[in-house]
């Protein structure tokens, strides 16, 4: 690369968190109307100025490098402060909200952000929402697909997972601890009871997430997943697995918060069990969270709080 010259200009910053949304120059150029030839040597000029490589060029698109990924984060804060400041001194209205979070299967994660979404006061955004396996939340933080992921971690995980964490840039923030619950359907004989045991367990299908190709008893969803099961079924979506918990009288193991708007016909028993489960969120440790990644977890908070759960921080 050449070496480093001065001026960064906003315009480029733009221009770059647009290109790495789209994964191309020339989609990213059609998006704001701007001659391809004209972005793609904007790309290489930004790339000059800060002396780094910031772009993987290929026939197929473009990808981040390294330090792309992370230039993309100060890239956001500083597009977003900019915005903040227009429209505080110039009257400008909100901007286009932007925000990705990536979650194990919580009805908690949805119920936040619905209502982050419903207390959005811009007149455009753009939010996404992954429920997905636990080694793609921990890519989707890393590559910044999404600002924020929210997973499980006890004592049996600990150190795998803050090892692939520290080796990924990533740091985890607990949220709250929460006595294990099982999830049953409201017409399960469990559901009437005020606690339940692995015993009373043990006839019933014990459903679980499947991890994919990365499946490993670390990065499993629940605990205890190293205990045999005689019934077992994985299955990759929240829909699913309420639906066995109805038909098949099917449990699964979780934190106990769940949203009856969101989830009417099932219910948590807690479990007998001498575990704890710590959930937590996941963000890159060299970049501040957006003002609308703060707004999601303030949300997440106060939905926890109103089970209860004492949070933690």
């Amino acid at each position: 690369m050449a070496r480093r010259s001065s001026g960064i200009t906003l315009q480029q910053l733009q221009y770059f968190i647009e290109v790495a949304a789209e994964g191309s120059i020339s989609a990213a150029a059609d998006l704001l109307f701007v001659a391809q030839p004209t972005m793609s040597a904007a790309m290489r000029d930004l790339e000059t100025r800060v002396g780094r490589d910031l772009l993987t060029r290929s026939a197929r698109g473009v990808t981040l490098t390294v330090d792309g990924v992370e230039f993309l984060g100060y890239a956001r804060q500083v597009v977003e402060q900019a915005e903040l400041l227009e429209q505080r001194y110039l009257g400008r209205p909100p901007s286009r909200r932007l925000l990705g979070v990536s979650a194990q299967h919580y009805s908690f994660v949805v119920d936040a952000f619905v209502r982050m979404v419903k207390a959005t006061d811009a007149a455009e955004y753009e939010f996404s929402l992954r429920e997905t396996r636990t080694f793609d939340i921990i890519e989707d933080v890393r590559t910044l697909r999404s600002e924020i992921g929210v997973l499980f971690r006890n004592d049996f995980n600990r150190n795998v997972l803050d090892k692939l964490l520290r080796d990924s840039g990533l740091a985890f923030h607990p949220l709250f601890r929460a006595e294990p619950h099982i999830f049953v359907s409201r017409r399960n004989p469990l559901a009437g009871r005020e606690r339940a045991s692995l015993d009373d367990l043990a006839d019933l299908p014990r459903l679980t997430f499947d991890q994919g190709a990365n499946n490993s008893f670390y990065f499993a969803e629940e605990i205890l997943s190293t205990l045999s099961s005689r019934q077992e079924i994985r299955v990759s979506d929240r829909a699913t697995i309420f639906n066995l918990m109805i038909g098949l009288d099917g449990y699964t193991i979780s934190t106990g918060i769940i949203s009856d708007d969101l989830d009417p016909e099932i219910v948590a028993v807690p479990l007998e069990v001498d575990e704890r489960i710590e959930i937590g969120w996941i963000g890159r440790t060299a970049i501040p969270l957006t003002e609308q990644a703060q707004r999601y977890l303030a949300e997440m908070r106060a939905v926890v709080a109103e089970f209860g759960v004492e949070l933690i921080g």
